[in-house]
């Protein structure tokens, strides 16, 4: 695994691959699996911001205010930011958290699974307890912003 951090020794892989993931998505759909085997979306709009250098941040606002916080929220709300370790080979990094709404997640390493297909980034986490799948569509797909994305998804 390579750190993407300050891109000292990285590998042509490593740079390509974090050229692609880097920049703004913003957050198409979260999905989580049910008892009956279906998939159940959150109504939930959100930002992540991938640096070239490694650096990430997320915000998510869950607009259902009848669904319970997770580890990751808290009022509603998850906000983190942190570091990126990259591994190309196995299309997965480890997001080091360095601040968070939630505390107990500052200090922690979050092993995903990633996938870039078209204009999305499909992230899963690779810990077998949480079976979550989050798109993310570029920002600034069909002249739309991440602020109108927002809006459009909360009304």
């Amino acid at each position: 695994m390579a750190t993407v951090a300050g891109m000292s020794g990285q590998g042509a892989a490593d740079i390509e691959t974090i050229g692609r993931l880097a920049g703004a998505w913003r957050l198409a759909a979260i999905e989580l699996p049910q008892m009956d085997r279906t998939t159940r979306e959150t109504n939930a709009v959100g930002l992540l911001v991938l640096t070239v250098d490694g650096h990430m941040a997320i915000q998510v606002r869950n607009l259902d205010a009848s669904v319970a916080d997770n580890a990751y929220s808290s009022g509603g709300y998850e906000a983190t930011y942190g570091t990126i370790m990259l591994d190309p080979v196995s299309s997965t990094f480890v997001y080091h958290v360095d601040g968070a709404l939630v505390q107990d997640l500052v200090g922690q390493d979050l092993p995903r699974a990633y996938r870039v297909v078209d204009d999305q980034l499909i992230l899963t986490s690779t810990r077998d307890e949480e079976t979550w799948r989050v798109v993310w569509r570029r920002a600034q797909q069909n002249g739309q912003s991440a602020d109108e994305a927002v809006e459009e998804r909360a009304s």
